[in-house]
């Protein structure tokens, strides 16, 4: 596969079609000694089909930044913290392990191989004799937690179930980041059996799901971590019970899970670090013919083209959408018509809403034989269907969307609804109308498609629906330059966006990264710039230093300094970028910029590079120079260069004078 190959250790084990790596993890009797594991390739189509003999992981990768090493192939390689955690507790005594890591059998930082792959994971996942769900390491009691959910179902009384320490620690194992990855989703959907471990305790999946069921008092008291939960736990129950992948006419290998609107409206509020992901990892599960949906994963396709595309093959090329790449949410124009409204929801035996809907006299004569209502049991979805709530049809979709009126626009509550066999219909989804008279479609909707709400809340959100309309009249007042106005309206739409989600929430964020950005273009940068170091900070902390959204605000800021005049500062937010931005990972890094960095950035700066990007820097004596002439941290710079790499640094008269 020609890639550029950052670390030596692929380039002996480059891919070919149908194989995959794997790891083999070496036994040691002591817990303490340094991991050690052996990388070769694989070819599952060489061992028949069925499940194989080796285990896939299924976790958090954690904090890029904070890392340990672990030798492969006699190659030293950084891994997570917590993938570290994990590799010491699947290392065994006396026998080697066979699994299969993302994070070391795909080569990270070749995006074509990472592309490619990601079209296997339902088939890596799938073939594995199992997958192993690691939730962390020990703490908050969570062997205690997962101890009072293995023994949950056969309790007799439901008080042994409430007492406070014992719920307070079960939900501080749900609320663990793994429940909320998006990936994760994909990895359990197609395995045949799980085992979940946290720490040194472990627990059979279905077990694990049964107890978590059992748990009535906690579903009401959290319904929306519940929510969030279940969309997990019932993937897991049913690995015992799955066939397997199948593999269509394309090549495609899939689960056939279900449509992918329904997909994407059970787990659009699961989080992933490249916005992509919330549809490349939902793919391998879709029973929809996808070959004309131009969605197969591209890292380079922008964000809001993927987004605009999916909207599209979901509904139909006819509308219009609009996105953005700092957002995950669709503006939808379309004409359309209302068939039908919710007049009641309850929850089936196994949690699936039962919607009964009320159709207009046009829909209930031609499609369901003048009856005035139907029962459709529907997916469970990220945002709950609500009485009231209106179905409609747009204009050359096959499939109605479920919406919810607000003062200006229509919310998407599920995008392209797919009954159950529960509607009397001549297959399982909707048709079409098959009407008396030609069909009309007598309305222009506006539909917003937000996927940055938590589960539940926008439905009822008078403060986001306040503060969305704020933007709307702010970027108008922008862009006729009134920005005193606009100012004001902004402010009121932050002020809104906190009470509802708080300070720290994205929402938030972007909405004061916006305002900075109206400081800046109406000139009053001291503003700009103390907002944008507000939001940087903040944004750190919530989403990480390399977080596209991070990178974007501290670009912006190193464009306020130059407005300013402050080139220095400038130069050093654009180093920092450049550092953390690892789409250059594959670049060598020139003398020149090296010499720039060490002459002004900090030690932290400095540890960031040579731990992100140290393979491709030369310590060169004009580096050297540079880092004793810094004037602010030369010391501390220089004693960093040191430790690290003390064998290349050379102490010259030049160096000394500097």
């Amino acid at each position: 596969m020609p890639c550029a190959m950052s670390h030596g250790l692929y380039s002996s084990f480059s891919l070919e079609p149908g194989s995959i790596r794997l790891l083999r993890l070496m036994p040691d009797k002591d817990e303490t000694a340094p991991i050690q594991c052996e990388l070769f390739n694989y070819f599952p189509q060489e061992s028949g089909q069925g499940t194989h003999s080796y285990k896939a992981l299924s976790y958090v990768w954690g904090d890029p930044d904070k890392t340990r090493s672990i030798l492969i192939n006699e190659h030293r390689f950084n891994i997570t913290i917590n993938l570290y955690a994990a590799l010491s507790r699947l290392r065994d005594r006396s026998f080697e392990r066979i699994i299969w890591v993302d994070a070391v059998c795909i080569n990270q930082e070749c995006e074509q191989e990472k592309e490619l792959q990601i079209q296997c994971m339902a088939k890596i996942y799938g073939q594995a004799n199992r997958v192993i769900v690691w939730l962390g390491e020990t703490a908050d009691d969570s062997d205690r937690a997962l101890e009072d959910i293995r023994v949950a179902p056969g309790k007799n009384s439901r008080n042994s179930l409430n007492k406070e320490m014992d719920l307070r620690a079960i939900l501080a194992l749900l609320q663990r980041p793994w429940f909320r990855r998006i990936w994760v989703i994909q990895e359990v959907s197609a395995a045949r059996h799980v085992l979940i471990m946290c720490g040194s305790a472990e627990i059979d999946g279905y077990s694990f799901c049964l107890g978590v069921e059992s748990l009535k008092n906690l579903h009401k008291a959290h319904p929306e971590l519940w929510a969030r939960i279940r969309s997990v736990t019932y993937l897991i129950k049913e690995a015992i019970f799955r066939p397997g992948y199948a593999t269509n006419s394309s090549g495609r290998v899939s689960l056939d899970i279900c449509p992918l609107g329904d997909l994407i409206d059970m787990y659009h509020t699961h989080e992933a670090t490249k916005r992509h992901d919330k549809v490349y990892a939902l793919l391998g599960m879709s029973s929809d013919n996808l070959s004309q949906a131009s969605l197969s994963p591209n890292y380079g396709v922008p964000w809001k083209e993927v987004l605009q595309r999916l909207v599209k093959f979901l509904l139909c090329k006819q509308v219009s959408v609009e996105t953005w790449d700092d957002r995950e949410m669709a503006v939808i124009k379309g004409r359309g018509c209302v068939i039908g409204q919710v007049s009641s929801v309850k929850s089936n035996w196994d949690g699936r809403p039962n919607v009964n809907i009320i159709f207009n006299n046009t829909w209930k004569q031609a499609e369901y034989n003048e009856k005035p209502d139907t029962h459709w049991i529907l997916q469970v979805s990220a945002k709950s269907v609500h009485k009231g709530d209106l179905v409609c049809l747009l204009q050359g979709a096959s499939k109605p969307t479920i919406i919810r009126q607000f003062k200006d626009y229509f919310a998407v509550i599920m995008i392209a609804v797919t009954p159950t066999e529960d509607i009397r219909t001549e297959n399982r989804s909707v048709r079409r109308p098959e009407l008396s008279q030609s069909t009309e479609f007598p309305y222009v909707f506006l539909l917003v498609w937000n996927w940055e709400m938590s589960p539940g809340k926008l439905q009822d959100c008078k403060g986001y629906d306040k503060a969305t309309r704020l933007w709307n009249v702010t970027l108008i007042l922008k862009d006729l330059k009134e920005y005193k106005e606009a100012e004001k309206r902004h402010h009121e739409a932050i002020e809104a966006c906190i009470k509802v989600f708080g300070k720290e929430h994205l929402h938030t964020l972007t909405g004061m990264d916006n305002l900075a950005l109206l400081y800046r273009q109406s000139q009053q940068l001291k503003k700009a710039e103390a907002l944008f170091i507000e939001v940087i900070y903040t944004r750190k902390r919530v989403q990480g230093p390399a977080h596209p959204d991070t990178l974007n605000s501290m670009t912006k800021l190193a464009l306020t300094y130059r407005d300013q005049g402050d080139l220095k500062n400038a130069e050093n937010q654009e180093t920092m970028v450049y550092i953390l931005n690892q789409g250059g990972d594959h670049a060598q890094i020139t003398e020149e910029k090296a010499v720039q960095i060490a002459k002004s950035l900090d030690r932290e700066m400095m540890r960031l590079l040579l731990e992100r990007r140290g393979d491709k820097v030369q310590i060169t004596e004009k580096v050297v120079k540079a880092a004793a002439g810094n004037e602010s941290s030369g010391e501390e710079v220089m004693t960093l260069l040191l430790e690290r790499r003390g064998d290349e640094v050379q102490i010259t008269e030049e160096v000394v004078k500097a």
